[in-house]
């Protein structure tokens, strides 16, 4: 431990290593308040004092450099000695350079005044000292200098044998605190401080820019302290030019060292804000011509709390002189470390209060916290330790959260994040952590790992680029999870190359960096350099390198490993390149040696690999510390223990150690430290006065935590020699008042001393003076022994004179210095009717909502007695009219409950006195609450034993050796012990009620003394107390208590078991069975079981009999506990009891052969398909299974196969059909005919079984309902199709039944069918059609189900859009089916090929159709033709078209067509004339064609082919009567087969009608015998050979059968 420690440390029992001279400090540390403004003076000799006296702190602390004998001259500007400077033992209202007579023989006449001079003298001395009372000031001056000299010299002797000690050998500097960065304005003053430590004292000099800075060079501008090992360095009125580096460097002949801090000036646009801070002075205050005197009195002690609690600091701060609107420089650090206001630390300054607030405890707050008040003058200082004890676990034996989770190296890959490990395990080894994180903004935590880890470092990966995240961590072992670690600062997933290219400021110069590079484009990436292994452990490892001198263009990186041994290397992320120049590599083998590599990429290609990484072994290079050595506790105070121990060798990263302490052979330990401390000392607090403690150390660091340490030897817990704490006199008593005045008497009132000197206060000593013309007289004693109320009546006094009155408070180590005198007040007798002010007002049980305020009653009653007082409350810092009433209506007693106080809240109250004549002036108001609940307090509770005894109890943690309990009823003290007795033991005080009655009833409260308002309070009221006489009464006559009564039940086979179980039972716990008031015992009939592990009770009948009758009875007895439950079976009860348990006997002996588990049932699957089934048991190979529907045997398609334990059977109508012998099954679906009542039965040589199921009637109709339901639920969403008609809407199911019940809706309304809204069904299509949709049709249909019980309805929207689209649509199809039906149409009669001889005459016909009538238009070789006399053009009657070649010659071969048009559209019709040479004449001859152009002569025989279909129509031939012109007799229309060669028919084709064509003068039919054959597309005819005459061929269309419907 290094030689000199920080200024905060000094005066802590924690690092003071002079605790057990404390004794010998006693005699000067009266001293230590007054002496700290003596201490500015002596290090600012160039301003104030010439050689002040350096205070008792800094000789006890700092070792001077050299024996310097100190001079106590005083003097002025000029260097001119004006006297001797000797510091004077005062109080905090009092300041003077000398002390005049006066104030000498008032200080001299006070009995504190002999009791200081006593601190330094004995025996002889004090006789000389009380001898020489009227010694000249000079002589007194002289020997106080004198004695301080002498101990200057003993304390500079201690710390020469304290350097002696090996803890304090020579060592080079160390910075115990470093110097921090400032950011300040223009024209402020910035002041740079640090710690150092080391021996020989350091020197220390301050750089600019590594320049030495020179205080003389430039006077004002800067100044430099060094006090108490604590070096600053003062910039006044800062300007932009300060803007640097400030390096302080430390040095002695071991070494040198240097911490740097940046100095950043900004300078204001505007005016220069008066709110902002203004430069700091030290020493002496030229602008006011004074020194302030600091003081800290009523400072906060050693603190324990809890997690989640919220804990509050403080301590009072009286400066002298006071002057109005100063506010001193408040800083508040833990463990060296200023803390700033947060989320988690609060501070506030009252005025005279400094107060810090952790909101929510963490085991991150335990700590030693000091407070430092700075003024102008210098700083006082005042330090005590906080212990955080684990919150309660979630699950028992779970072990406690880890602490300080801090993160590492961000950057976008990853973020490793490193914490603590707890003191707590649970009881069982910690199995690892997990980490979560939360991106900041959001409250979701995510776990970062799967698997627990060991180590208390880990990288967490899969951040997103440019987020912040929150880490937290949980600690696992077999019991369970413990609660989550405080969560980190935020930190963000980005590269530190990242914000360097985004420009970072040079605090010196103020300029912009930018580090950002010009990439090179198009270059590959040369190797990356430097690769080493940051980390490495069990887990994961971390590879860090430099990039690459030629990176190129957006360069990222690939890593490589590869196993020792083998050449393969294996690239390990594959997928997304590392854009950092560092990797976390997990999933490695543990025990495997691995090499590493990286290689550079960019858009150019893939860089050479780095050089390889040594051969590392993977696992934890880190190793758990040894265990700490030699544990050597030793006395501090009566509840400390200082504990010592060697360190742990060899110790690698060491994070600190922890502290267990157990009692005595109880080998149970507690931490006494649940935050590691990096000494190897450390003071335990809160132990037990007189217990003996034995201690032991365990080592931490990141690999985990050493065994423990070697138990210390055992110590009994008591007090030093001296108890460490030496006693000093109190402070002086303020608020004096005036409760009554009468002629000669006075009654004054005053509160305590906020510090009472750490003893008892024996008694008050009031003195007073006359005042006359504003000039005060001489003081007088008013009593002469002192008084322990704060209460005085002053007699003697003189009326209607002025007096003023000042009062000390005494304890055992003496009389405190006197009060500051009280206001002036005139005795006259006061004859008011209203009653005098309320006094001694106190606040107990303070909550953070409410606490308790008591007073005491007027001095004064008035006219009348006083009848009733008003409360009234205000904040502490609000304005005077802020004072409101808490209390309506008067209250009666002396105390009163103040409630809804807002949490955190600082208040003051005071209380007004009412009689008859009305209400007096207020009290004194109190000093201020905090409305806040201190960590430990605790609630008064009520208990009754198991005896039925009724007692109230209460604890104190925070007890001191004085500390007494003291019970009140209705808040005055309990004197009567005929009520009560009061039993006290430790922290734990029982107050036992010994006849509670109607008299108790009233508030109980409990004031534990010396200490900081420990208090709790209980109301009994009469409810209250009926309720603790019941609950007494049930201790004193215990019963057992039942979870369950007396029940009974069936088991297998029938039996009939009774039982009921008790919640707690001993193993000498007994039973009784009873039956009708007889005893029954174990036997054939009865089978008992009593299970005394669960307090199961049972007794087992195999059946129940007539004779089984009545009631059962369990009697219990443990111990003189008794309890017993009791069941009736009789009448009906018994009886159906009785049959169950038959029926269940019956059921066991069915169930022995082939059974049914499951009863027939049916299912209906999505097919619709009904299946009956039923679950069987105990089947075998030999078990059959017959189905039989009403009576008759019904044959199941299936395999019986018991595996499974199932039989179906489908329900189905089976139809046949026959083709020769096999036969074509058809499975239909459900209907009628398949009602009836099912049976099957399951049988083979142990028995049979039947399930039958009834399908009739209501049966038959939930199966279909059912079906139905299937079917409903099968239906698709309805949809919307436009047809030529109108607008369909459809659904599709997957079965359609005609049973189903479907209801079509409009707008939530049945629909009303029509000719023009039609439904119907198509296969498994359900529609409904709407012919002609309007506006009207527009909104919401729905299709119905029927399924017996709700339905289910398929809607659509037909509205808006929807409706619009479709209707559109249904418009297009309406447009198209009309103009399908009206265009020009040719619907035949032409053939493909015409074959004629020349000389003929040819006539062809063919029908016409459309609306309107198309127009014809004939065409030859592709040119239209004109109707003459040898091209014969008709159209008749707008349905008949006919062409007519009156004498066919060879020019009339070719391709002919005829075109039909009409604003519908145009179709054609074409064919092929081709003109052979004459044959004789034939005559005319007219033959028909059918609707493929094949001519018709006569009928084909039998067998003969179907023609080959020539080219058909473009369109459908739609219905076409039959041309009037056509006359031919034809009996069948059969087309000639298109064949190439068609031979010569023997039958006799029927006679064509021949029609003559002009000119051939033919006016009658012939019949000639002609034979015609066709060859591939052409018509030959011919004629018989020798016949004479010929007629020529016509060809009159064929018109066509109009097709059938």
């Amino acid at each position: 431990m290094s030689g000199s420690l920080p200024f905060y440390q000094k005066h802590h029992r924690h690092y003071d290593r002079g605790y057990r001279s404390r004794e010998t400090q006693s005699a000067i540390s009266q001293y230590q308040q007054s002496s700290s403004s003596y201490s500015a003076h002596s290090k600012s000799s160039s301003k104030g004092l010439a050689a002040t006296f350096s205070a008792l702190d800094e000789s006890r602390l700092s070792p001077l450099p050299k024996r310097a004998k100190p001079t106590y001259l005083a003097m002025d500007k000029e260097n001119q000695i004006i006297g001797y400077v000797v510091p004077i033992f005062r109080g905090s209202q009092e300041y003077a350079s000398g002390l005049s007579d006066t104030e000498e023989a008032r200080l001299k006449e006070s009995s504190g005044y002999m009791a200081r001079r006593g601190l330094f003298t004995s025996g002889v001395e004090m006789e000389r000292s009380e001898r020489s009372e009227h010694t000249s000031r000079r002589t007194v001056m002289r020997e106080s200098a004198e004695r301080i000299s002498l101990t200057k010299r003993i304390h500079e002797n201690e710390e020469y044998h304290k350097r002696m000690n090996e803890d304090n050998l020579m060592h080079t500097p160390e910075f115990v605190i470093k110097p921090r960065s400032h950011t300040v304005w223009e024209k402020q003053c910035v002041r740079l401080h640090c710690t150092v430590s080391g021996w020989p004292e350091p020197r220390v000099v301050w750089y600019k820019n590594n320049v030495s800075i020179d205080p003389m060079s430039d006077p004002g501008k800067y100044k430099v302290e060094s006090k108490y090992n604590v070096h600053s360095l003062e910039i006044n009125r800062c300007d932009f030019d300060d803007t640097a580096q400030y390096r302080v460097s430390a040095m002695n002949s071991k070494g040198e060292l240097s911490a740097f801090a940046s100095v950043v000036v900004k300078r204001f646009k505007g005016e220069f804000e008066e709110d902002l801070p203004t430069p700091s002075q030290h020493g002496w205050v030229c602008e006011y011509g004074i020194t302030f005197e600091t003081h800290i009195v009523d400072k906060f002690d050693v603190s324990f709390g809890r997690e989640g609690e919220t804990m509050s600091l403080g301590c009072t701060v009286i400066i002298y002189p006071s002057l109005q609107r100063y506010k001193p420089e408040i800083e508040w650090y833990r463990d060296d470390k200023l803390l700033t206001p947060s989320k988690w630390v609060q501070t506030h300054w009252s005025g005279e209060r400094a107060t810090l607030t952790l909101t929510h405890l963490n085991k991150e707050d335990e700590g030693l916290y000091t407070v430092r008040v700075i003024t102008k003058s210098g700083y006082e200082s005042h330090s005590a330790y906080v212990f955080v004890r684990d919150s309660d676990a979630e699950v028992e034996g779970a072990p406690a959260a880890p602490l300080d989770v801090v993160c590492h190296e961000a950057n976008k890959d990853y973020i490793i994040i490193s914490w603590k490990q707890p003191a707590v395990d649970g009881g069982s080894p910690i199995m690892g952590y997990f980490v979560d994180r939360c991106e900041v903004g959001t409250t979701h935590w995510i776990q970062c790992n799967d698997t627990p880890v060991k180590f208390a470092r880990f990288p967490v990966t899969g951040l997103v680029e440019g987020r912040s995240y929150s880490f937290r961590v949980r600690a696992v072992n077999k019991a369970g999870m413990s609660h989550p670690s405080r969560a980190s600062l935020p930190a963000a997933a980005m590269d530190p190359s990242d914000r360097a290219r985004k420009g970072t400021s040079a605090p010196w110069t103020g300029q912009i960096i930018v580090t950002e590079e010009e990439p090179s484009e198009g270059v590959v990436p040369s190797k990356p350099c430097d690769l080493t292994i940051t980390e490495a452990t069990r887990n994961y490892v971390v590879l860090s390198w430099k990039p690459p001198s030629e990176k190129g263009e957006g360069a990222m990186y690939y890593v490589e490993k590869c196993i020792v041994g083998t050449d393969s290397w294996q690239r390990v992320n594959t997928e997304i390149p590392v854009k950092s120049p560092r990797f976390a590599l997990f999933d490695l083998a543990e025990g495997k040696a691995y090499m590493f590599r990286v290689r550079a990429c960019n858009s150019a290609g893939v860089g050479e690999p780095s050089e390889h990484t040594e051969a590392t072994t993977v696992g934890d290079k880190l190793d758990i510390p040894s265990a700490p050595g030699r544990v050597v506790p030793t006395r501090n105070t009566d509840t400390s223990i200082v504990v010592s121990w060697e360190a742990s060798k060899n110790a690698k990263e060491l994070v600190g150690y922890y502290i267990e302490a157990s009692l005595a052979g109880k080998n149970v330990w507690e931490p006494c430290n649940n935050k590691p401390v990096k000494g190897t000392r450390f003071i335990c607090h809160g132990l037990t006065t007189g217990e003996t403690y034995v201690f032991r150390v365990r080592a931490v660091n990141a690999a985990g935590l050493s065994e423990c340490s070697q138990e210390s030897e055992a110590i009994e817990v008591k007090a030093a020699i001296g108890g460490g704490i030496p006693h000093a006199s109190p402070a002086p008593p303020f608020g004096i008042c005036v409760l009554e005045c009468v002629r000669d008497s006075m009654v004054l009132a005053w509160k305590q001393p906020a510090f009472i000197g750490g003893a008892d206060i024996t008694g008050y000593f009031v003195d007073y003076r006359e005042v006359n013309g504003g000039v005060p007289g001489k003081w007088h004693e008013a009593n002469i022994k002192s008084v322990s109320e704060r209460a005085y009546r002053v007699s003697d006094l003189k009326e209607n004179v002025n007096y003023q009155f000042q009062v000390r408070a005494a304890n055992m180590a003496g009389v405190g210095i006197p009060s500051v005198p009280s206001e002036v007040f005139k005795c006259e007798e006061w004859t008011i009717a209203v009653p005098g002010p309320p006094h001694d007002l106190q606040a107990l049980e303070v909550r953070k909502t409410s606490l308790v305020l008591l007073w005491k009653p007027p001095v004064y009653q008035g006219r009348d007695e006083v009848n009733g007082y008003y409360v009234d409350i205000k904040e502490a810092e609000a304005d005077f009219e802020a004072w409101r009433g808490v209390n309506e209506k008067a209250c009666p007693n002396r105390y009163l409950k103040v409630s809804n106080l807002k949490e955190g809240e600082t208040y003051v109250f005071r209380v007004r006195a009412q009689n008859k004549a009305g209400v007096s002036k207020p009290s004194e108001p109190t000093e201020p609450v905090l409305a806040v609940t201190k960590p430990g307090t605790k609630d008064m509770v009520v208990d009754v034993d198991d005896d039925g005894v009724i007692s109230l109890i209460f604890e104190c943690d925070s007890l001191t050796p004085d500390s007494q309990f003291i019970w009140s009823k209705n808040y005055e003290e309990m004197t009567d012990t005929s009520r009560m007795t009061i039993e006290t033991k430790g922290g734990k005080s029982r107050a036992i009620f010994n006849n509670p009655d109607v008299e108790d009833i009233g508030i109980y409260s409990c004031l534990v003394s010396h200490t900081d308002g420990s208090s709790g309070s209980y109301t009994l009221t009469e409810e209250g107390l009926k309720e603790l006489l019941k609950i007494s009464h049930d201790h004193k006559f215990p019963i057992i208590p039942l979870k369950t009564e007396l029940a009974v039940e069936l088991q297998e086979k029938g039996k009939v078991r009774f039982w009921l179980q008790a919640e707690k039972i001993t193993a000498n716990g007994k039973v009784e069975y009873v039956f009708n008031d007889n005893v029954v015992s174990q036997g054939e009939k009865y089978k008992m079981n009593f299970d005394k592990n669960t307090g199961v009770i049972e007794m087992v009948m195999e059946s129940l009999g007539d004779q089984d009758e009545g009631t059962y009875t369990f009697q219990l007895q443990d111990g003189k506990a008794k309890n017993q439950s009791s069941l009736v079976l009789i009448g009906d009860v018994f009886q159906k009891l009785k049959k169950e348990s038959e029926f269940q006997r019956k059921e066991w002996i069915r169930k022995q052969g082939p059974h049914f588990v499951e009863y027939m049932s049916y299912e209906v699957t999505s097919e619709c398909i009904v299946r009956l089934k039923c679950k069987v048991g105990n089947m075998k190979k030999e078990s059959v299974a017959l189905w039989y529907k009403d009576g008759r045997e019904v044959q199941a398609n299936e395999k019986l196969d018991f595996s499974e334990g199932w039989l179906h059977l489908e329900i189905a109508q089976r139809t046949g059909d026959a083709t020769g012998d096999d036969t074509v099954w058809k499975k239909l679906k459900i209907s009628k005919k398949d009602a009836g009542v099912y049976e099957v039965i399951v049988k083979d040589d142990r028995g049979k079984d039947t399930s039958t199921l009834n399908l009739t009637d209501q049966g038959f109709k939930d199966l279909m309902n059912e079906v139905f339901r299937v079917i409903a639920n099968s239906s698709t969403p309805l949809k919307i199709q436009s047809t030529e008609e109108g607008i369909r809407l459809y659904t599709f199911v997957n079965y359609y039944n005609d049973e189903l019940h479907v209801t079509w809706h409009y707008k939530d309304a049945p629909i009303s069918f029509s000719d023009r809204i039609k439904s119907g069904v198509v296969g498994e299509q359900l529609w409904l059609q709407i012919t002609e949709p309007t506006e009207k049709d527009k909104g919401k249909y729905a299709i119905e189900f029927f399924d017996g019980k709700g339905g289910l309805q398929r809607t659509v929207e037909l509205s808006g859009q929807a409706f619009d689209d479709a209707y559109a649509e249904f418009q297009r199809l309406k447009a198209a089916a009309i103009a399908e039906r009206n265009r020009a149409r040719v619907a035949g009669g032409l053939p493909d090929v015409v074959t004629i001889q020349e000389g003929k005459a040819l006539n062809l016909t063919c029908n016409i159709s459309g609306d309107p009538v198309p127009e014809v238009t004939w065409l030859k070789n592709e040119r239209e033709m004109v109707s003459d006399d040898h091209y014969i053009l008709k159209f008749e009657s707008g349905k008949f078209a006919s062409f007519t070649i009156s004498q066919v010659n060879t020019a009339d071969s070719g391709k002919y067509s005829i075109l039909v048009k009409n604003k519908y559209g145009t179709e054609s019709g074409e064919f092929t004339l081709k003109v052979t040479e004459s044959l004789g004449d034939l005559g005319l001859t007219t033959y028909l064609t059918d609707a493929q152009g094949n001519v018709i002569v006569g009928q084909p025989p039998p067998g003969t082919p179907k023609a080959a279909t020539p080219k058909p129509p473009k369109t459908p031939t739609p219905k076409t009567p039959t041309p009037p012109t056509q006359t031919p007799s034809t009996p069948a229309e059969t087309p000639v087969p298109a064949t190439p060669e068609v031979p010569d028919t023997t039958s006799t084709p029927p006679t064509p009608t021949a029609t003559p064509t002009p000119g051939d003068g033919l006016k009658e039919k012939k019949t000639v015998k002609k034979k015609v054959t066709k060859r591939k597309d052409s018509v030959v005819l011919k004629t018989p050979g020798g016949s004479a005459e010929s007629t020529p061929a016509t060809t009159p269309a064929a018109t066509p059968q109009p097709p059938e419907d």
